[in-house]
């Protein structure tokens, strides 16, 4: 018998020329081994660049690159290539196995792809931002709407118990502003350098402590500190959901998440309507406070436990420039944008907050009922305004159209609004109304142009900047109203 050299040549994957190396290893064997081989390959490849996976054909085309898994199988088989085969190894073994091989080979495509199958926890970790992020800021920020409005809902029995005035109604409201503003600034670095879980979590102790109090107080003057104390403890709450939104979530995504945090949270307004009308006539106005202190004191303990810390709160420079106040006070663009956010948002909340129920009874003749009708309305208006905001501002600014520019048009619509009231044209008073509860909702887009403007690490200080123009707008709006209806003769609390 005649031993002879095998031969391969890896140019020519389908042709493998190979003679037995020893009398014990049958050269149909061998041949059949890297057949095997060679089928293995082809699967590899067609798997790796995503091509139909056949595994009837072994052709394989000579200028293809040979991938990884295909460079250790060559590595295992380089002696047979160099025509030396020790009887060690395991291609000098094979036997009958071989044939059952050939004939059943690799599984199709679709089942092994199933190895590359996102691992189990990618839903959890594709929901964690959202419960455990923006749903607990959520939270803190309906509460933080449901003080704002809550108001406008017991004027009447604050007027009739208390023997307030509408400057003092006026000022006993717009206080809540005024501390909330006033916060805004020391807020804003606060979260900078300590995160938004801490600040949070700690002010909403002291908007507890100041809803126990109101409901408890006597007089004018413990109401005015009660009433300063509750915006100072929900003074952090909208500024520290977007901080938290601007660390947690992609760039991208910020106005779509803004937005969503806008509308969960503003369905407080919604509840300090209709529900707690009902509440209302069941515990009172100061058993309602209570209740709100409660749920105000849980709330921080859900933002404490719950919600993450972020990696690193502190601020940091790059290098070149400090991180301070006076980065965004210096910034042009955050003067050309503060003035017209802020007197969208203050004068819809002012008018929501309080002076739409007067309006509505006195120069529409609404009773009550149509009232609380309307304000509903108002609420679940500014809850869908968020919502519709945060979606078309994530949409739109795909197409090119910025924030900057949606924020003009929803200024115009809201002028023609306010005009629309002011003439007595003769629409729906629902139409015009929804208009200015919506408008409520325009920090959407406000927030999504600072995040535009400036880095995470100025985001708390750069939302607190502009949100002071919020609440101070609001606070001037409201208290002026008052000042201005005490002008008119009152009669039974109501100003013709």
């Amino acid at each position: 018998m005649t031993t002879t050299k095998n031969v391969y040549d890896p140019a020519d994957a389908t042709a493998h020329k190979a003679e037995p190396a020893n009398p014990t290893m049958p050269a149909t064997k061998l041949t059949g081994a890297f057949r095997h081989l060679d089928q293995r390959m082809a699967s590899t490849r067609d798997l790796e660049v995503g091509a139909p996976h056949t595994p009837q054909s072994t052709d394989r085309e000579p200028d293809f690159p040979a991938m990884t898994l295909v460079d250790k199988a060559s590595e295992h088989f380089a002696p047979a290539r160099e025509g030396v085969i020790p009887l060690d190894s395991p291609v000098a073994h094979l036997g009958s196995s071989d044939a059952e091989e050939a004939a059943n080979p690799p599984p199709p495509q679709t089942t092994l792809r199933k190895q590359s199958r996102r691992p189990r926890g990618y839903l959890t970790e594709k929901w964690r931002p959202i419960v455990r992020v923006l749903l607990p800021f959520a939270v803190g920020f309906y509460l933080t709407n449901l003080f704002r409005t809550i108001n406008a809902l017991i004027s009447d029995q604050l007027t009739s118990d208390l023997a307030l005035g509408a400057a003092d109604l006026g000022l006993l409201t717009s206080v809540y502003f005024l501390t909330f503003a006033a916060a805004q600034i020391p807020i804003g670095i606060l979260l900078d350098r300590y995160g938004p879980r801490r600040v949070e979590s700690a002010l909403l102790v002291v908007a507890a402590g100041g809803a126990v109090l109101f409901g408890a107080s006597q007089g004018f003057v413990p109401l005015v500190l009660a009433r300063a104390l509750i915006g100072l403890g929900v003074a952090a709450a909208l500024t520290a959901g977007v901080k938290a939104i601007v660390l947690w979530f992609p760039k991208e995504r910020v106005a779509l998440v803004n937005g969503y945090l806008m509308m969960l949270g503003t369905l407080g307004a919604v509840t300090a309507t209709a529900p707690a009308e009902l509440l209302l006539a069941w515990t009172g106005w100061r058993g309602l406070f209570d209740l709100l202190a409660v749920a105000t004191a849980a709330t921080a303990i859900l933002i404490y436990f719950v919600v993450p810390e972020a990696g690193s709160a502190a601020p940091a420079s790059n290098g070149s420039e400090p991180v301070s106040l006076k980065t965004v006070y210096s910034d042009p663009r955050f003067w050309r944008l503060a003035p017209i956010s802020a007197t969208c948002a203050g004068t819809a909340w002012a008018l929501q907050g309080l002076w739409a129920a007067p309006w509505l009874t006195d120069v529409e003749g609404i009773d009550r009922a149509g009232v609380i009708r309307h304000l509903f309305i108002m609420a679940v208006a500014l809850t869908i305004g968020a919502l519709l905001l945060g979606t078309a501002a994530d949409r739109l600014s795909r197409r090119g159209i910025g924030p900057q520019t949606q924020l003009a048009v929803v200024t115009a619509v809201f002028i023609a609004a306010q005009l629309a009231l002011v003439l007595r044209l003769p629409l729906p008073s629902d139409l015009p109304w929804s208009v200015v509860g919506a408008v409520g909702a325009v920090p959407v887009l406000s927030y999504a142009i600072l995040a535009e403007y400036f880095p995470k690490e100025l985001a708390g200080r750069a939302n607190g900047a502009l949100t002071l123009f919020h609440f101070g707008g609001a606070f001037v709006l409201q208290y002026a109203i008052g000042l201005v209806l005490q002008q008119w003769t009152s009669r039974d609390g109501h100003y013709i």
